[in-house]
Protein backbone atom coordinates (compact mmCIF):
# COMPACT_ATOMS: atom_id res chain seq x y z
CA UNK A 1 0.00 0.00 0.00
CA UNK A 2 1.59 3.36 -1.07
CA UNK A 3 1.90 6.76 0.31
CA UNK A 4 0.28 8.11 -2.93
CA UNK A 5 -2.88 5.88 -2.63
CA UNK A 6 -3.70 8.68 0.35
CA UNK A 7 -3.30 11.73 -2.08
CA UNK A 8 -6.28 14.17 -2.83
CA UNK A 9 -6.56 17.45 -4.45
CA UNK A 10 -7.38 20.22 -2.28
CA UNK A 11 -7.67 24.17 -3.31
CA UNK A 12 -5.61 26.01 -0.71
CA UNK A 13 -8.28 28.48 -0.37
CA UNK A 14 -10.29 25.55 1.71
CA UNK A 15 -7.42 25.25 4.42
CA UNK A 16 -9.47 27.25 7.50
CA UNK A 17 -7.66 30.05 8.69
CA UNK A 18 -9.93 30.70 11.57
CA UNK A 19 -12.33 29.03 13.64
CA UNK A 20 -16.29 29.19 13.05
CA UNK A 21 -18.32 30.92 15.70
CA UNK A 22 -20.08 29.43 17.44
CA UNK A 23 -17.87 26.25 17.37
CA UNK A 24 -21.18 24.23 16.84
CA UNK A 25 -21.71 25.91 13.92
CA UNK A 26 -19.09 24.83 11.72
CA UNK A 27 -20.76 22.19 8.85
CA UNK A 28 -21.32 18.60 9.57
CA UNK A 29 -20.79 15.65 6.71
CA UNK A 30 -22.31 12.49 7.97
CA UNK A 31 -21.14 9.12 6.36
CA UNK A 32 -22.57 5.81 6.57
CA UNK A 33 -19.79 3.63 5.61
CA UNK A 34 -22.14 0.34 4.97
CA UNK A 35 -24.40 2.16 2.54
CA UNK A 36 -21.88 5.18 1.03
CA UNK A 37 -24.63 7.17 1.73
CA UNK A 38 -23.50 11.01 2.58
CA UNK A 39 -25.30 14.43 4.27
CA UNK A 40 -24.71 17.56 4.60
CA UNK A 41 -25.28 18.76 8.37
CA UNK A 42 -24.47 21.52 10.58
CA UNK A 43 -22.02 20.22 13.63
CA UNK A 44 -25.47 21.13 16.07
CA UNK A 45 -27.47 18.59 14.52
CA UNK A 46 -25.14 15.59 15.90
CA UNK A 47 -27.71 14.78 18.41
CA UNK A 48 -30.54 13.42 16.24
CA UNK A 49 -27.73 10.45 14.57
CA UNK A 50 -27.05 9.63 19.02
CA UNK A 51 -28.97 7.22 20.42
CA UNK A 52 -29.50 6.68 24.39
CA UNK A 53 -26.25 4.45 25.72
CA UNK A 54 -23.75 5.10 23.15
CA UNK A 55 -20.97 6.72 24.58
CA UNK A 56 -19.01 9.18 23.39
CA UNK A 57 -14.96 9.28 24.15
CA UNK A 58 -13.58 12.55 24.40
CA UNK A 59 -9.44 13.49 24.58
CA UNK A 60 -9.14 15.60 27.75
CA UNK A 61 -5.67 16.48 26.88
CA UNK A 62 -4.66 19.89 26.94
CA UNK A 63 -2.17 22.10 24.61
CA UNK A 64 0.62 23.56 26.49
CA UNK A 65 2.82 26.11 24.99
CA UNK A 66 5.32 24.10 23.94
CA UNK A 67 7.55 26.45 21.32
CA UNK A 68 10.03 28.17 23.58
CA UNK A 69 12.56 30.64 21.46
CA UNK A 70 15.78 30.86 23.10
CA UNK A 71 19.50 31.86 22.30
CA UNK A 72 23.14 30.03 22.61
CA UNK A 73 24.98 32.16 25.06
CA UNK A 74 28.70 31.32 23.36
CA UNK A 75 27.51 32.19 20.50
CA UNK A 76 23.86 34.15 20.99
CA UNK A 77 22.63 31.84 18.02
CA UNK A 78 18.63 31.98 18.13
CA UNK A 79 17.13 28.64 18.96
CA UNK A 80 13.80 27.46 18.69
CA UNK A 81 12.67 24.24 21.14
CA UNK A 82 9.61 22.81 20.69
CA UNK A 83 8.27 20.38 23.32
CA UNK A 84 7.51 16.94 22.53
CA UNK A 85 7.31 14.74 25.42
CA UNK A 86 7.80 15.15 29.18
CA UNK A 87 10.05 12.26 30.71
CA UNK A 88 10.31 13.43 33.95
CA UNK A 89 9.64 16.37 36.10
CA UNK A 90 12.90 18.18 34.54
CA UNK A 91 13.66 16.31 31.32
CA UNK A 92 11.70 16.62 27.73
CA UNK A 93 11.88 14.76 24.45
CA UNK A 94 11.91 18.23 21.97
CA UNK A 95 12.42 19.30 18.68
CA UNK A 96 14.92 22.18 18.09
CA UNK A 97 15.74 24.45 14.98
CA UNK A 98 18.64 24.58 13.91
CA UNK A 99 18.96 20.90 15.09
CA UNK A 100 22.52 20.39 13.70
CA UNK A 101 24.66 22.26 16.36
CA UNK A 102 22.21 20.89 19.25
CA UNK A 103 25.06 18.63 20.03
CA UNK A 104 24.54 16.95 23.66
CA UNK A 105 26.22 19.44 26.18
CA UNK A 106 24.80 22.43 24.16
CA UNK A 107 23.06 24.88 26.68
CA UNK A 108 20.25 27.04 25.41
CA UNK A 109 19.09 30.02 27.46
CA UNK A 110 15.44 30.84 27.40
CA UNK A 111 15.17 33.42 30.47
CA UNK A 112 16.65 34.71 33.85
CA UNK A 113 14.79 31.58 35.44
CA UNK A 114 14.95 29.00 32.07
CA UNK A 115 17.58 27.38 30.41
CA UNK A 116 18.23 23.27 29.36
CA UNK A 117 21.04 21.55 28.10
CA UNK A 118 20.65 18.72 25.23
CA UNK A 119 21.51 15.43 26.70
CA UNK A 120 21.29 13.42 23.43
CA UNK A 121 19.73 12.60 20.22
CA UNK A 122 16.63 10.70 19.33
CA UNK A 123 15.91 8.45 16.26
CA UNK A 124 13.49 10.66 15.09
CA UNK A 125 15.67 13.44 14.75
CA UNK A 126 14.70 15.24 18.07
CA UNK A 127 16.39 15.41 20.94
CA UNK A 128 15.77 15.02 24.78
CA UNK A 129 17.18 17.93 27.16
CA UNK A 130 17.09 18.79 31.02
CA UNK A 131 15.69 21.77 32.25
CA UNK A 132 16.89 24.05 34.92
CA UNK A 133 14.63 26.38 36.17
CA UNK A 134 13.85 28.40 39.15
CA UNK A 135 10.11 28.18 40.50
CA UNK A 136 7.55 26.49 39.07
CA UNK A 137 7.93 24.80 35.52
CA UNK A 138 4.25 25.41 34.49
CA UNK A 139 3.99 28.70 35.41
CA UNK A 140 7.26 29.61 33.48
CA UNK A 141 6.12 27.81 30.50
CA UNK A 142 3.36 30.06 30.57
CA UNK A 143 5.16 33.10 30.19
CA UNK A 144 7.47 32.02 28.31
CA UNK A 145 6.62 29.94 26.09
CA UNK A 146 4.20 30.13 22.62
CA UNK A 147 1.10 27.94 21.97
CA UNK A 148 1.51 26.35 18.71
CA UNK A 149 -0.45 26.51 15.69
CA UNK A 150 0.15 24.00 12.42
CA UNK A 151 2.15 25.64 9.68
CA UNK A 152 -0.51 25.98 7.41
CA UNK A 153 -2.31 28.42 9.88
CA UNK A 154 -1.20 31.70 8.79
CA UNK A 155 -3.51 33.87 10.73
CA UNK A 156 -3.48 34.89 13.81
CA UNK A 157 -5.58 33.57 16.47
CA UNK A 158 -7.07 36.72 18.90
CA UNK A 159 -7.97 33.95 21.59
CA UNK A 160 -6.01 31.07 22.77
CA UNK A 161 -8.44 29.27 24.17
CA UNK A 162 -9.91 29.29 20.68
CA UNK A 163 -7.29 26.47 19.97
CA UNK A 164 -8.47 24.03 23.29
CA UNK A 165 -11.35 21.84 23.43
CA UNK A 166 -14.23 23.26 26.11
CA UNK A 167 -13.25 19.93 28.37
CA UNK A 168 -9.66 20.49 27.73
CA UNK A 169 -7.69 19.42 31.00
CA UNK A 170 -4.77 17.35 31.29
CA UNK A 171 -1.51 19.62 30.23
CA UNK A 172 0.85 17.97 27.75
CA UNK A 173 -0.36 18.29 24.44
CA UNK A 174 1.84 20.36 21.45
CA UNK A 175 -1.38 20.24 19.38
CA UNK A 176 -5.08 20.38 19.97
CA UNK A 177 -7.41 17.35 19.28
CA UNK A 178 -9.42 19.14 16.72
CA UNK A 179 -12.16 17.15 16.40
CA UNK A 180 -13.32 18.74 20.11
CA UNK A 181 -13.21 21.91 18.50
CA UNK A 182 -16.43 21.64 17.75
CA UNK A 183 -17.97 20.90 20.73
CA UNK A 184 -20.04 23.65 23.72
CA UNK A 185 -20.77 22.94 26.68
CA UNK A 186 -24.04 23.84 25.93
CA UNK A 187 -24.11 20.74 23.17
CA UNK A 188 -22.31 18.28 25.68
CA UNK A 189 -24.91 18.90 28.13
CA UNK A 190 -27.98 18.20 25.33
CA UNK A 191 -26.08 15.13 24.53
CA UNK A 192 -25.94 14.07 28.27
CA UNK A 193 -29.79 14.85 28.52
CA UNK A 194 -30.41 12.32 25.49
CA UNK A 195 -28.85 9.47 27.79
CA UNK A 196 -25.33 9.55 25.96
CA UNK A 197 -22.58 8.95 27.85
CA UNK A 198 -19.72 11.36 28.16
CA UNK A 199 -16.51 9.26 28.85
CA UNK A 200 -13.25 11.00 28.79
CA UNK A 201 -9.34 9.51 28.28
CA UNK A 202 -5.75 11.73 27.50
CA UNK A 203 -3.39 11.07 24.79
CA UNK A 204 -1.23 13.82 24.65
CA UNK A 205 -0.85 14.60 20.97
CA UNK A 206 3.08 14.92 19.85
CA UNK A 207 5.47 13.83 17.18
CA UNK A 208 3.45 10.93 16.47
CA UNK A 209 -0.03 12.18 15.20
CA UNK A 210 1.63 14.90 12.69
CA UNK A 211 4.87 13.25 11.38
CA UNK A 212 4.66 13.43 7.53
CA UNK A 213 5.22 9.27 6.22
CA UNK A 214 8.90 9.72 4.47
CA UNK A 215 8.72 6.18 2.89
CA UNK A 216 6.61 5.13 -0.34
CA UNK A 217 5.04 2.08 1.46
CA UNK A 218 2.82 2.87 4.47
CA UNK A 219 3.89 -0.81 6.14
CA UNK A 220 7.28 0.89 6.54
CA UNK A 221 6.50 3.80 8.68
CA UNK A 222 7.14 3.99 12.12
CA UNK A 223 4.68 5.96 14.43
CA UNK A 224 6.74 8.41 17.16
CA UNK A 225 5.02 7.08 20.62
CA UNK A 226 2.54 9.56 22.81
CA UNK A 227 1.54 9.21 26.13
CA UNK A 228 -2.11 8.07 27.02
CA UNK A 229 -4.13 7.36 29.50
CA UNK A 230 -7.91 5.51 30.06
CA UNK A 231 -9.33 5.93 33.82
CA UNK A 232 -11.09 3.13 35.37
CA UNK A 233 -14.42 5.03 35.20
CA UNK A 234 -14.25 5.00 31.41
CA UNK A 235 -13.03 1.78 30.95
CA UNK A 236 -16.10 0.56 32.79
CA UNK A 237 -18.47 2.67 30.78
CA UNK A 238 -17.31 1.38 27.78
CA UNK A 239 -17.51 -1.49 27.91
CA UNK A 240 -20.95 -1.66 29.34
CA UNK A 241 -21.76 -0.10 26.19
CA UNK A 242 -20.30 -2.72 24.00
CA UNK A 243 -22.11 -5.14 26.48
CA UNK A 244 -25.50 -3.29 25.83
CA UNK A 245 -24.42 -4.09 21.68
CA UNK A 246 -24.41 0.10 21.93
CA UNK A 247 -21.86 2.72 20.11
CA UNK A 248 -18.67 3.53 21.36
CA UNK A 249 -18.16 7.04 19.44
CA UNK A 250 -14.54 8.46 19.21
CA UNK A 251 -14.41 12.18 18.71
CA UNK A 252 -11.34 12.09 16.92
CA UNK A 253 -8.32 9.87 15.65
CA UNK A 254 -6.19 10.30 18.93
CA UNK A 255 -9.42 8.83 20.85
CA UNK A 256 -9.25 6.00 18.25
CA UNK A 257 -5.71 5.09 18.82
CA UNK A 258 -6.23 5.40 22.70
CA UNK A 259 -9.41 2.87 22.75
CA UNK A 260 -7.54 0.63 20.37
CA UNK A 261 -4.27 0.80 22.00
CA UNK A 262 -5.86 -0.29 25.57
CA UNK A 263 -8.14 -2.37 23.81
CA UNK A 264 -8.25 -6.00 23.04
CA UNK A 265 -10.68 -9.04 22.75
CA UNK A 266 -13.41 -6.50 22.53
CA UNK A 267 -12.73 -4.97 26.18
CA UNK A 268 -11.45 -1.81 27.38
CA UNK A 269 -8.53 -1.47 29.89
CA UNK A 270 -7.98 1.42 32.45
CA UNK A 271 -4.49 1.71 31.55
CA UNK A 272 -1.71 4.32 30.80
CA UNK A 273 1.83 3.87 28.93
CA UNK A 274 3.32 5.07 25.69
CA UNK A 275 1.85 4.29 22.09
CA UNK A 276 2.74 4.15 18.93
CA UNK A 277 0.10 2.18 17.38
CA UNK A 278 -0.52 2.83 13.62
CA UNK A 279 -3.56 2.26 12.05
CA UNK A 280 -4.54 1.80 8.19
CA UNK A 281 -6.57 -0.06 6.16
CA UNK A 282 -7.03 -3.68 6.98
CA UNK A 283 -7.04 -3.12 10.94
CA UNK A 284 -9.76 -4.38 12.92
CA UNK A 285 -11.21 -2.26 15.12
CA UNK A 286 -11.91 -3.35 18.12
CA UNK A 287 -13.77 -0.87 20.23
CA UNK A 288 -14.75 2.05 18.40
CA UNK A 289 -17.81 2.00 16.31
CA UNK A 290 -17.95 5.49 14.97
CA UNK A 291 -16.01 8.06 14.44
CA UNK A 292 -16.34 12.39 15.04
CA UNK A 293 -13.11 13.51 13.13
CA UNK A 294 -12.02 16.47 11.16
CA UNK A 295 -11.11 16.32 7.23
CA UNK A 296 -7.17 15.71 6.96
CA UNK A 297 -3.93 16.28 5.17
CA UNK A 298 -3.33 14.34 2.09
CA UNK A 299 -0.82 11.44 2.71
CA UNK A 300 -0.78 11.49 6.38
CA UNK A 301 -1.56 9.09 8.89
CA UNK A 302 -4.70 10.56 10.01
CA UNK A 303 -6.19 9.97 6.67
CA UNK A 304 -4.80 6.57 6.56
CA UNK A 305 -6.80 5.81 10.06
CA UNK A 306 -9.94 6.69 8.83
CA UNK A 307 -9.88 5.10 5.90
CA UNK A 308 -8.89 2.03 7.30
CA UNK A 309 -12.41 2.76 9.89
CA UNK A 310 -14.82 4.00 6.87
CA UNK A 311 -13.08 2.19 3.23
CA UNK A 312 -10.68 3.66 1.35
CA UNK A 313 -13.00 4.40 -1.66
CA UNK A 314 -15.62 6.12 0.95
CA UNK A 315 -13.17 8.42 2.56
CA UNK A 316 -11.95 9.33 -1.27
CA UNK A 317 -15.49 10.22 -2.17
CA UNK A 318 -16.36 12.21 0.81
CA UNK A 319 -13.39 14.08 0.31
CA UNK A 320 -14.37 14.80 -3.03
CA UNK A 321 -17.50 15.57 -1.94
CA UNK A 322 -16.35 17.66 0.71
CA UNK A 323 -14.04 19.98 -1.76
CA UNK A 324 -16.74 20.32 -4.26
CA UNK A 325 -19.03 21.62 -1.62
CA UNK A 326 -16.32 23.83 -0.16
CA UNK A 327 -16.30 22.24 2.87
CA UNK A 328 -13.06 23.62 5.30
CA UNK A 329 -10.35 21.51 6.23
CA UNK A 330 -8.00 20.59 8.80
CA UNK A 331 -7.63 22.26 12.50
CA UNK A 332 -10.00 24.88 12.11
CA UNK A 333 -12.33 23.24 9.59
CA UNK A 334 -15.44 21.22 9.50
CA UNK A 335 -16.38 17.89 10.63
CA UNK A 336 -17.53 14.74 9.47
CA UNK A 337 -18.96 11.67 11.32
CA UNK A 338 -18.33 8.03 10.34
CA UNK A 339 -21.34 5.75 11.56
Amino acid sequence: MLVSDFDYYLPEELIAQQPVEPRDHSRLLVLASKTGLIEHKQFYNLPQYLQPGDTLVFNDTRVIPARLIGIKPETGGKVEVFLLNRLAKDRWEVLVKPGKRARPGTVIEFGPNLSCQVTDTTDFGGRTVRFDFQGTFEEILDSLGETPLPPYIKAQLPDKERYQTVYARERGSAAAPTAGLHFTRQLMAKIASMGVNLAFVTLHVGLGTFRPVTVENITEHIMHREYYSVPEETAIIVNKTLAAGKRVIAVGTTAVRTLETAGADGLLAAKSGWTDIFIYPGYEFKIVKALITNFHLPKSTLLMLVSAFAGKENISTAYRKAVEQRYRFFSFGDAMFII
